[in-house]
């Protein structure tokens, strides 16, 4: 037994450390306190250096330790490396720029003096930016609605900007007319005052010509012609000294960046890095004529008025691709990739920066984790109690899944919100559902009197295509989201397909596992198996067209609010809205600051503190819906007179969740149905796909429309939670499915509608255990959570009853209605089609 299960012992292990490695340390550490703990040789010089640093800081001479080493080394012209001869493998080897290695080995010892699993704005806050449009550029439209849309473009790059992956949880939005504002959590400019500096840079990028006959000069050349300007770019020279050479370029540019589909890293054949330009077609054949015609030539390459390179042209270049290359390291040439794959078409300048307090009142994020506990607690008692043994294993697996999930997160530097940490509870629940799958069947097989050892392993084997189709339906379903989906809708994707991946190893390898070990080591030899329902005989078929019409009534009647209501449906995330500036004598709750606004009829609010970076009175930061502001601010000033309320400006700030988001996750959804049509076709028979596809379309708009009807507005996190009803529809679908097929092979002779309601029937006390522990979880969140986690949890209740009843009367109906009632057309599909005892016995016999 150990010899078999070897592999899955040392993978679980191997795994289970690895979530571990990524998640520490748990806290962050003082920089200083922590770089002096890394040192590694020569200490005493090391601790005299950081001695002067501190002193540095503590006489406001430097912001920080961090920007007081790297000034004071920079300096001096010393090597930081030196001081951690461990670390040498972090730089590569071929950079001798000083500046440069001290800049990535202080970058590296920062970011892992921080936990790797950031808190979100609402938890903790983080730094805050205002970037100011120049207004000569905007001046350039006369129409206002391009003024807005340039405005809206910049906030979409500057969002894939600093959030790649989607995970991050940035807040970026328009302020006003000409100005954007960028919330990072987890991150302080006094560490690092340089990492705004990506964010604005426009990344526009020409393609000038080097004057004719002309070359790089190491003295400024005086001799300039009229259209031509001197430029320079950084070369070192053997010994790592930095120097400038200058050329004579040209000022207009024979090509730009615009044509440019796609910037990436690369190295070269001696291993220095470079970014590798791919052109769109246009783009192509414009640099193809450029350097055709100018074969001999230096052709620089320009990004923002800076000099990175100017190769010689040796010939037409046809390829349609082009480099960039340079005195780079690996972190400048990412930086630079990520910049010209997201141009702005807008010079932006950084006009405030200012740090901001958690958007959540400490009671929240309380009720928050306090909900998190119970629902977790509520999921574990309902497996022991209905389980017994196979409970314990379950929830000891679901630990392991939890953390594999956490550590993933951490891996790819995801930032943990309240309704993140939302997510991870009904992932909780969720999760205990394949394992469900899996002791249902070895109830089945007990009942025929199988050992349980038989048992365990047949009824494994028997839930495993369940399990398997419903989770690559899901995986399938994050792909889209990741491809398709932008910012919070793409963060999703990745976040839900690590929760599959982990799932689907922590139940097939970890739980089977550890069941089996205690199997047949004998450790275990009963597993008490508790129903809630009994085997039930009804006619589901028979009520089908009643629930069905009466369910898609409601459906019509939920989109019939959504279409009068109309922009009255969206939150801030969406539609925007004021921001007052107050300033106060006392400091008033978030908390209370929501009920004053829920009593005073304001609608939804959004309060936090903020103060300039350095030192600063703090002011009160109050987002409302348009027009709520002056409302809000008069009732809080009559709740607490002795608060010295004061208004100091107002501003309009737009939508966090542009026009674009929301397009791709309409896109992502009608993408989601037709590959749910596809799968299930192919991996069942078409009139299954007609079927899931119908009941998860069904369920999606049912928990629109109520969610509407009892008068919520959606916001970022609301996208997320409706989008995940899809994948939990699924897979409800699927366990009903595949039991519809399995009874069409076991009964030859039954009718559909026979097959139907008999496969329904056996599966319905299933159905109802698996919905019941996501129903715990999302319940606890809405009793004793508070905020937007009533919102998502309020959601997954609704999608939860939703699921579960379309899955018998909209899923298995379509399918029954599709074929007519009649078994004959589906057995036209081969892999359905029952194998009757004459027709195997005559194939024998062949």
């Amino acid at each position: 037994m150990l010899k078999r299960n070897l592999w899955k012992i040392i993978l679980t292990l191997a795994i289970g450390l690895w979530a571990v490695w990524s998640l520490t340390p748990l806290q962050d550490r003082k920089f200083d306190t922590y770089i002096g703990e890394r040192v590694g040789a020569k200490p005493t010089e090391f601790a005299a250096l950081l001695k002067e640093a501190g002193d540095g800081v503590a006489s406001h001479k430097y912001p920080s330790v961090y920007v007081a080493l790297k000034t004071i080394a920079n300096s001096r012209k010393i090597d930081l490396s030196t001081y951690f001869p461990d670390l040498n493998t972090r730089i590569e080897s071929s950079l001798k720029n000083v500046e440069k290695r001290n800049d990535i080995l202080l970058s590296y010892l920062l970011e892992k003096s921080k936990r790797p699993l950031k808190l979100g704005l609402d938890l903790k806050g983080g730094v805050a930016v205002t970037l100011e449009v120049d207004e000569n550029a905007l001046a350039k439209e006369k129409d206002e609605d391009a003024r807005k849309a340039k405005l809206s473009k910049a906030v979409e790059i500057i969002s894939k900007r600093v959030n790649s992956l989607g995970v991050a949880e940035p807040l970026v939005r328009a302020v006003g007319e000409n100005r954007i504002e960028i919330q990072l959590p987890g991150v302080t400019t006094k560490d690092n005052p340089d990492i705004l500096d990506s964010l604005k840079k426009p990344a526009r990028l020409d393609f000038r010509l080097v004057q004719k006959d002309e070359e790089g000069r190491v003295d400024p050349p005086t001799d300039i012609p009229p259209g031509y300007e001197v430029l320079s770019t950084e070369q070192d020279d053997k010994n790592g000294r930095s120097f400038q050479l200058y050329y004579v370029i040209k000022r207009l540019p024979e090509m730009n960046g615009k044509d440019v589909k796609r910037a990436i890293v690369t190295a070269d054949q001696f291993g220095r890095y470079e970014v590798q330009l791919t052109f769109n077609s246009e783009g192509e054949k414009q640099f193809a004529e450029v350097t055709g015609a100018n074969v001999g030539r230096l052709l620089g390459i320009v990004l923002d008025g800076q000099l990175y390179s100017a190769p010689r042209i040796q010939g037409a270049i046809t390829g349609g691709t082009a480099q960039i290359t340079g005195n780079f390291t690996q972190r400048d040439a990412e930086k630079l990739a990520g910049i010209l794959n997201n141009p702005l078409d807008l010079p932006l300048q950084i006009k405030e920066q200012y740090e901001v307090g958690p958007s959540l009142a400490q009671d929240a994020i309380d009720s928050g984790v306090r909900a998190t506990v119970i629902g977790t607690v509520l999921v574990a008692v309902f497996m022991i109690t209905f389980y017994a043994t196979g409970g314990v294993v379950a929830i000891i697996t679901l630990a392991i899944n939890l953390l594999i999930i956490v550590g993933a997160m951490a891996s790819i530097g995801a930032t943990l919100t309240l309704p993140g940490l939302a997510g991870i509870v009904l992932t909780i629940g969720m999760a205990v559902d394949a394992n469900i799958l899996i002791f249902e069947r070895m109830r089945e097989e007990l009942a025929v009197g199988k050992s349980l050892r038989t048992a365990n392993e047949s009824g494994y084997m028997k839930a495993l295509t369940t399990i398997l189709d419903a989770h690559l339906v899901q995986l399938i379903i994050c792909g889209i989201m990741i491809v398709l989906g932008q910012g919070p809708i793409k963060g999703f994707g990745v976040t839900l397909a690590i929760g599959v991946i982990s799932t689907l190893f922590s139940v097939l390898i970890t739980a089977h596992l550890v069941l089996e070990v205690l199997i047949e080591s004998e450790w275990v030899k009963k597993i008490t198996m508790r129903r809630i329902l009994k085997e039930i005989s009804v006619d589901f078929v028979k009520y089908g067209k009643p629930a069905f019409i009466a369910s898609w009534m409601l459906v019509l009647l939920g989109i019939a609010v959504v279409v009068y209501k109309g922009d009255r449906i969206y939150g801030i995330d969406f539609a925007g809205g004021d921001v007052v500036s107050v300033e106060f004598t006392q400091r008033l709750d978030t908390a209370d600051i929501r009920r004053v606004a829920q009593a005073s009829g304001s609608g939804e609010v959004n309060s936090t503190y903020a103060s300039a970076l350095g030192g600063g009175k703090e002011v009160l930061k109050i987002e409302t819906a348009f027009g709520k502001s002056g409302a809000l601010l008069a009732a809080l000033q009559k709740a607490y007179p002795k608060a010295g309320l004061v208004s100091i400006g107002e501003s309009r700030i737009g939508a966090a969740i542009g026009k674009e988001i929301e397009w791709n996750a309409l896109l992502a959804i009608g993408a989601s149905m037709a590959v749910i049509l596809v799968y299930i076709a192919f991996r069942f028979e078409f009139g299954f796909g007609v079927g899931a596809m119908f009941s998860s379309l069904h369920d999606i708009l049912m928990t629109i429309g109520i969610f509407v009807l009892f008068g919520h507005q959606f916001s970022a996190p609301m996208v997320a939670a409706i989008l995940c009803i899809a994948g939990y529809s699924i897979n409800e679908t699927v366990v009903v499915f595949d039991r519809i097929r399995e009874e069409l092979k076991n009964n030859p002779t039954g009718s559909l509608r026979t097959v139907v309601n008999s496969a329904i029937n056996k599966v319905f006390a299933r159905t109802i255990m698996t919905s019941t522990t996501t129903f715990l979880a999302a319940l606890s969140l809405f009793l004793f959570g508070g905020g937007v986690l009533r919102d998502i949890s309020f959601t997954f209740l609704v999608g939860i009853v939703t699921s579960t009843f379309s899955a018998i009367f909209i899923s298995s109906q379509v399918f029954y209605w599709w074929h007519k009632g009649d078994r004959k057309h589906v057995e036209a599909h081969q892999d359905l089609k029952p194998a009757y005892s004459w027709e195997a016995g005559s194939k024998a016999s062949q």
